[in-house]
């Protein structure tokens, strides 16, 4: 196993390397977290961007980085969905990222355009089933967190819906509003002006409990016992990290949660805050991973 040499941390610049094109929800966390770490740390703390291969370029670039806490992975929902992809990946997640700390846990929300007449998660399924392969999901791309949560929707409620693939949440939102699909799940962040627009309906959010951007819209699970999709982001770092710096880090992220200015930035981000400890983290890491590898399976299979 790797290990660094023992050096006062942080010694220079640290780089916080995303997955994913400037803009996006996962890029918008980046770099509040770096900015907030910037002034803890002492050092300037640099966003990175590396998008492309669902997040895997990005993150094979932290597993093969000196593992001295100066190079940090802004962890993502594509980094549990991607372990049960049948890729060649030279690296395997669970084992040679090591968790640091949780960011937040964000929802999801289940939109339809105005022209479907459900009005709850219960009407959508009974609509869906009276047309089947007639209804059309928008997806953001293959295997997604839009779009493996679409496909857990389709896992336990058996309709059988049409997946339409297309070229990020920008392209499925409009595409979704202009009528050419009739459902889609959309992190709330990118989905609620379109929503306070009228362009489309939020029927249920996809979290076991409420979301506080949208403290009126019920949950998928009310309807359909077992469904939770989230979000999950955080911090990794290369494998061989020395404990005490993986727990600087750790502290220094928790401390934002209590720090009323950035809760509050963190929670306009549309998701909860995820304190934790590293073990915590890496817990919630691999449920996840479990969790979306039965239903990437299941996808899989059903095609």
């Amino acid at each position: 196993m790797r290990t660094a040499r023992a050096r006062p941390f942080p010694s220079r610049p640290l780089h916080l390397v995303v997955g994913f094109p400037p803009g996006g929800p996962n890029d918008t966390l980046a770099r509040l977290v770096a900015e907030w770490l910037s002034r803890r740390l002492g050092q300037p703390v640099a966003v990175e961007n590396q998008p492309g291969g669902a997040g895997n370029i990005a993150t094979a670039a932290v597993v093969h980085a000196a593992p001295d806490g100066h190079t940090l992975l802004l962890v993502g929902p594509a980094n549990a969905i991607s372990a049960s992809i049948p890729e060649k990946l030279d690296f395997v997640f669970l084992r040679d990222i090591a968790p640091v700390a949780g960011i937040t846990r964000g929802p999801l929300v289940l939109l339809v355009h105005p022209s479907v007449i459900a009005r709850n998660v219960a009407d959508l399924i009974a609509y869906a089933k009276a047309k089947p392969g007639k209804v059309r999901l928008a997806s953001t791309g293959t295997w997604s967190s839009p779009h493996v949560t679409g496909e857990l929707f389709r896992m336990l409620t058996g309709v059988a819906v049409e997946i339409v693939q297309y070229g990020g949440g920008g392209p499925a939102l409009k595409a979704l509003a202009a009528g050419e699909a009739q459902m889609m799940f959309e992190p709330i962040s990118a989905a609620i002006s379109f929503v306070r627009a009228g362009k489309l309906r939020a029927l249920a959010v996809t979290t076991a409990t409420r979301s506080a951007a949208m403290r009126d819209v019920p949950t998928v699970a009310g309807t359909v016992p077992g469904f939770e999709a989230s979000a999950v982001t955080g911090i990794g770092v290369p494998r061989g990290t020395p404990g005490e710096i993986v727990e600087r880090l750790n502290g220094e992220i928790n401390a934002a949660f209590a720090d009323d200015a950035m809760r509050a930035k963190l929670l306009d981000t549309g998701g909860m805050v995820l304190p934790g400890t590293p073990a915590e983290f890496g817990k919630v890491l691999a449920d996840e991973t479990e969790k979306w590898g039965k239903v990437v399976r299941f996808a899989s299979q059903s095609r």
